[in-house]
């Protein structure tokens, strides 16, 4: 017998919410907008063999991202990287191959805060005011620090501006390999390749596949019913365990000759003939997502076999943040993602998921 610690499977919350893509409240933009840090972009169409053009260009622009190696953290809380961009667009930053549960970890979120998770030995000696993680335990090993650069204070040459440089510069100086991502709408200005061109800076493009799933068992489902019914559809939750075994090619047959998976489609499902699968892979902003999902709905603006569709966005694992600004922890897996289910009428489900070391999302 397994000790209970091993037996018990890991804590993972799933909040799911209903709305309408087209309702003047819904938040559907808010969700993604607020959860900075995405690894990872799948979408899949039942029925489709060919993607629009609409969509391939959406696909095709959603844009390159940056490798900044060893930037010191002190560089982004310069008033001349804070002027020229934190200040004239969404500047979004991620200390690169970082471990949250074992490493110093940075992020600079498009508010303008620079979050620092840091462990106790740098924390008492940068010497700035943070609080203590709340995945520490009894005793408290890491430390999170919160800086607004755009804080009316945190102005140059302030009192507050010297001593987060004076820290971060002279006293315990921090730096990373950084993913760094910029976002406008037509500012002018430096670009991120021209102000680090003294670092050695890369511009990377996300890796995108295209795969046509054939004869695919797809869950039947009901737009205004999140709990299913039996012989008529299924649950939010089945849908949300189906697709995580199609986007992770899990064979779905339950053959008693697999030794890798017994799992099978849920119940009540149809068989459609081809289901289209993209995935991107990298760097991606939210405002390049929300772009994607509105062509996304925008596909049944024309008659369509598919009765929906998914598009499922996965954050880093080991990111200081999950949802706005709430803490995010690594404990078994790091998860934090969210998948939205559009359907024809543009009904949508929200499906958002954390693990154990996460607040419940907003």
């Amino acid at each position: 017998m397994l000790p209970a610690q091993l037996g018990r499977a890991p804590r993972h919350l799933l909040v799911c919410e209903r709305s309408h893509a087209r309702h003047p409240r819904s938040r559907h933009a808010a969700h993604v907008r607020d959860h900075a840090y995405s690894c990872r972009v799948s979408f899949l169409i039942p029925e489709c063999g060919v993607l629009p053009e609409v969509v391939k260009s959406t696909i095709a622009d959603i844009g390159d991202y940056y490798l900044v190696r060893s930037l010191p953290v002190h560089e982004l809380v310069t008033h001349e990287f804070i002027d020229a961009f934190v200040k004239k667009g969404s500047c979004y930053a991620l200390s690169y191959k970082t471990k949250i549960d074992q490493d110093n970890t940075a992020a600079l979120l498009p508010n303008g805060k620079l979050i620092l998770s840091v462990d106790k030995g740098t924390y008492e000696e940068l010497g700035l005011q943070g609080r203590p993680s709340r995945y520490s335990g009894k005793k408290v090993m890491r430390y999170i620090i919160t800086i607004d650069l755009t804080d009316a204070g945190f102005q140059p040459e302030s009192k507050k501006h010297n001593r987060v440089l004076w820290a971060l510069k002279e006293k315990k100086p921090l730096e990373f390999d950084f993913l760094l991502a910029w976002y406008n709408t037509g500012a002018e200005g430096s670009t991120l390749m021209s102000y680090f061109s003294k670092n050695q800076i890369q511009a990377l493009k996300p890796k995108i596949t295209f795969s046509t799933l054939r004869d695919l068992q797809c869950p039947v489902l009901q737009s205004n019913d999140l709990q299913g019914k039996p012989e008529e559809s299924c649950s939010t939750e089945e849908l949300f365990e189906w697709l995580g075994a199609v986007l992770n090619q899990v064979s779905l047959d339950n053959k008693s000759s697999s030794f890798l998976s017994t799992y099978c489609c849920p119940e009540p499902n149809t068989v459609v003939e081809k289901a289209f699968l993209c995935t991107i892979t990298g760097f991606i902003i939210p405002e390049k997502i929300i772009q994607l999902l509105e062509q996304l709905c925008s596909y049944f603006s024309e008659p369509k076999l598919a009765y929906w569709l998914t598009l499922t966005v996965h954050g880093f694992a080991d990111s200081p943040v999950s949802w706005r600004e709430s803490e995010h922890g690594f404990h078994k897996g790091g998860e934090n993602l969210y998948n939205f289910v559009i359907f024809r009428n543009l009904d949508y489900w929200l499906q958002m998921a954390v693990g154990a070391h996460d607040d419940c999302p907003p």
